[in-house]
């Protein structure tokens, strides 16, 4: 059986452990309410698996959508506090919302059609394993450029939850989810200038990062076939 097989899927971060994932097993096992069971050292801060699932039995791929949820905020928000490295929550543009998405889902799905080892499918089937994702509560710490206050440094560009699920497609059950609250951060520990460019640069570089470890985690389901 190869259930951690599955877990590698989750590798949008590194794990910050060294011990490998394992299920929770016996009475007390944390389980939740579509029967998964709690995985622990996870790459992901939660995540649950079926523990009667045998995972090699999947080589085919099918995109099962992602969803994007943007938290409320009014556009007014932020602009009392905005000073030099300050961080607050801020209103983000339809313009940018779509762009997110746009970006977000365009390097995810150049990742993942070229995970080898794996055929892209487009109708359910035995051996067929729907990948369905979300990027959850997204918030964004840029203040608008017509803000106008001078230079603005910050550690994180923004902050969201991501949900990975695996789904058998013929059942319709979900077989793996993973959840992870992280924050799109500039790389090694600086401080990010905040303009448009440098932004949309550490969200393609935050994505790309994620994208290809779950492009990873996929290949390594048939390494040892």
């Amino acid at each position: 059986m190869k259930i951690l097989s599955l877990i590698l899927l989750s590798l949008f971060v590194v794990a910050c452990t060294s011990a490998p994932p394992a299920l929770q097993t016996g009475p007390d096992a944390e389980r939740t309410f579509d029967g998964l069971v709690r995985v622990d050292n996870s790459r992901f801060q939660n995540a649950w698996a079926d523990p009667e699932v045998d995972f090699s039995q999947y080589s085919k791929v099918m995109p099962g959508g992602a969803r994007f949820e943007f938290r409320a905020v009014s556009k007014t928000a932020g602009r009392t506090t905005l000073s030099r490295g300050s961080q607050s929550e801020f209103w983000i543009s339809e313009a940018n919302r779509d762009k997110l998405v746009d970006t977000v889902s365009g390097v995810f799905n150049e990742e993942i059609s070229k995970a080898q080892g794996w055929e892209s499918a487009e109708e359910a089937g035995p051996d067929v394993l729907i990948l369905r994702g979300a990027l959850l509560d997204i918030v964004s710490f840029v203040p608008p450029e017509m803000i106008g206050r001078g230079e603005v440094y910050l550690s994180s560009v923004g902050q969201a939850t991501l949900v990975v699920e695996g789904i058998d497609s013929m059942s319709g059950e979900v077989v793996f989810r993973a959840v992870d609250r992280r924050s799109i951060e500039s790389g090694g520990d600086t401080m990010t200038r905040a303009n448009s460019v440098s932004t949309w640069a550490e969200v393609r570089r935050w994505a790309r990062r994620y994208a290809t470890r779950l492009r990873e985690g996929l290949e390594s389901v048939h390494e040892s076939d």
